[in-house]
């Protein structure tokens, strides 16, 4: 859950690396650090607690000179963000300089093995350790640092993307990973290490993309060198990048996370883009087509995830079951892995993530393979772990999601369970022909309704102000509209750290109830669905003890004006498409709290974009 990026080339690194960084900060953001040979070669390492541009200011009058570096933005695993524990790591004799992503397990043993033959530690984390061991084996075995570093990673347990400096070398970057993502760009007379492609976009679009347990020799005017663990030499084909750089830009925007909700209009189409026709009668998934017995005979459907993808997930469940009549499971990634699971061989495993990268999702997806099912991801980041370790998938196509709340993911990833739900459907037919294409049709007609209600966000701004220095919300929604409530309420605790919490609104009366008082405001989803009558019974249960009610609720709806203290409007939908919309004034009210109380909406506090450790 760390940024890393690394340069060889004619021109001065530092400044390359720092651009990097500031592009990487979405994955971390505790401290940063950055290591450097100088045409002397020496090797020197500035880190410090803090934002990418605290290490700005604190390399100020210091030798940063140099054509070869590497830098690091870091979330903290092991050990608290402080100056000591941030990367780069020096080794003992300070000859070898190593920055690192993910977790190294058995840590501890190595430590004291370490510890007993004479090395000390300056850091409380595992990182330092690792750089301690390479520096061992290559002493012990007078071997060069690619060997080291092959020996040392063949005694490591866990998960890793690391970049690896020598002092006295001025030609050679050692990157490796395994079970975190590291990718090599490939330019004009320089050579690129970043663990993803948005630090290097600038330079070149020319990348190839390291698979578990291999090592890049990365070496100045050459071609990177790959090799496994177990030494066979390994080759991969060099794929173009199609990130547009403004999509890294907040474009004017104050923050990215309002850039990619004003963005949900285009990126839904661009989802949809090639897969439903311009007639809207027909959805095209080629990842359905290509394995079309296997979904048609398909015993059950397990979909896995975590936090915005779980909900995804949830509503992937109604719609499944819905539409294609195949029962469904939804589980916790994290959980899944570590419950002994019953997996059949004509299951599909349906695996969501945004970053791709997700480690207990990549650990669930194994587990699945190894029992035998057919796995399908849903993921946003083309040629990230999950679309390499599963069977097929599908793109949600959004572009670069900065802002650490996810937004236009979530919407994405919904559209994507839709289209295969009605595929799926239409070649099972378990729905029939007519509802199918009036689905489709009205699954065409998102994108403008979402674009309908992000034309005037001033009312939900206002709103915002009225309950901005509340301490808790519930939040409420039923049948399509649950995972919408829960999501919601994860929205508002991940960016302006108010507790928030999501529920069924039929399960309100059995235990949150009893917070219910005039100071709790409850955000209920009531439109105009089959639910409608349900929910306004429950609306009148928070009304008679006193809750504040901000409903969202469907256009022109009088009744529920008489009833709720505020409302939020939005255009009428099948209820099976409605999450597509509700969720968008609640990304809204999110937002717009959390910039009231003054908090960093893209990186808050305590959470990265892209979570590759348990």
């Amino acid at each position: 859950m760390c940024g890393i990026v690394g340069y060889i080339g004619k021109q001065e690194a530092f400044p390359i690396l720092i651009k990097g960084l500031h592009r990487l900060e979405y994955r971390g953001y505790d401290s940063a650090g950055v290591a450097l040979v100088n045409d002397n070669k020496e090797l020197n390492v500035y880190k410090t607690k803090g934002r990418v541009a605290d290490l700005e200011e604190f390399v100020k009058n210091k030798d940063i000179s140099g054509t070869i570096g590497i830098a690091h933005t870091r979330w903290a695993t092991h050990g608290e963000p402080n100056n000591v524990n941030a990367h780069p790591h020096y080794s003992q004799s300070e000859n070898l300089a190593l920055i690192h992503n993910g977790i190294i397990e058995n840590y501890s043993t190595i430590k004291e093995e370490l510890i007993n033959k004479g090395y000390s530690f300056q850091s409380d984390t595992d990182t330092e350790v690792l750089v301690q061991l390479i520096e061992y084996i290559k002493e012990t075995n007078k071997t060069d640092l690619f060997t080291a570093v092959q020996l040392a990673l063949g005694e490591i347990v866990g998960a890793y993307a690391i970049a690896v400096l020598e002092k006295g070398n001025t030609d050679t970057i050692i990157a490796a990973r395994k079970s975190s993502p590291l990718v090599i760009g490939i330019g004009e007379d320089e050579l690129f290490v970043a663990s993803d492609a948005s630090p290097i976009v600038d330079y070149t679009n020319k990348v190839l993309y390291l698979d578990d347990e291999e090592i890049a020799i990365v070496k100045r005017g050459e071609e990177p060198i790959i090799r496994t663990i177990g030494n066979v030499k390994k080759s991969h084909k060099i794929v173009e990048l199609e990130v547009n750089l403004s999509q890294l830009e907040k474009g004017g925007y104050p923050h990215f996370m309002l850039k990619e909700i004003i963005e949900q209009p285009r990126t839904l189409k661009d989802c949809m883009s090639g897969r439903i026709n311009i007639s809207c009668d027909n959805v095209v998934l080629s990842g359905i087509l290509d394995n079309k017995e296997k979904f048609m005979n398909a015993r059950r459907i397990i979909i896995l995830g975590c936090g915005t993808s779980w909900h995804a997930g949830l509503i992937g469940e109604y719609l499944f079951e819905d539409i294609c009549r195949i029962p469904v499971e939804v589980e916790y990634s994290s959980e899944f892995r570590y419950r002994h699971p019953v997996i059949y061989k004509d299951d599909i495993v349906i695996a969501i993530s945004q970053s791709g990268e997700t480690a207990d999702t990549l650990a669930a997806i194994e587990l699945a393979k190894e029992a035998g099912a057919f796995v399908f991801g849903i993921c946003n980041v083309v040629g990230s772990s999950i679309p390499r370790n599963t069977h097929s998938g599908a793109y949600t196509h959004v572009g670069p999601e900065i802002g650490v709340a996810s937004t236009k993911a979530f919407t994405a990833q919904v559209m994507v369970l839709n289209m295969m739900a009605l595929a799926i459907g239409r070649a099972k037919g378990s729905i029939t022909e007519d509802r199918f294409q009036h689905l489709i049709k009205e699954l065409g007609r998102i994108p403008e309704k979402v674009e309908h209600i992000l034309k005037d966000t001033s009312k939900i701004e206002n709103l915002s102000k009225i309950f901005t220095y509340a301490h808790n919300f519930i939040y409420l929604g039923r049948g399509y509209n649950c995972p919408v409530a829960m999501e919601g309420a994860l929205k508002l605790k991940e960016i302006s750290y108010i507790h928030a919490e999501g529920y069924p609104a039929a399960e309100m009366k059995h235990g949150p109830i009893a917070l219910i008082d005039n100071e709790m405001p409850v955000v209920v989803i009531a439109t105009h669905n089959s639910m409608y009558e349900k929910i306004i019974s429950n609306i009148q249960e928070i009304k008679a003890r006193n809750g504040k009610v901000i409903a969202v609720v469907t256009e022109n709806d009088c009744k529920m004006c008489n009833i709720a203290d505020q409302i939020i409007e939005v255009p009428a939908s099948e209820e099976c498409l409605e999450p597509l919309l509700t969720i968008i004034p609640l990304q809204l009210l999110s937002y717009y709290i959390a910039v009231n109380k003054g908090r960093d909406v893209d990186m808050p506090r305590n959470l990265a974009k892209s979570v590759t450790v348990e």
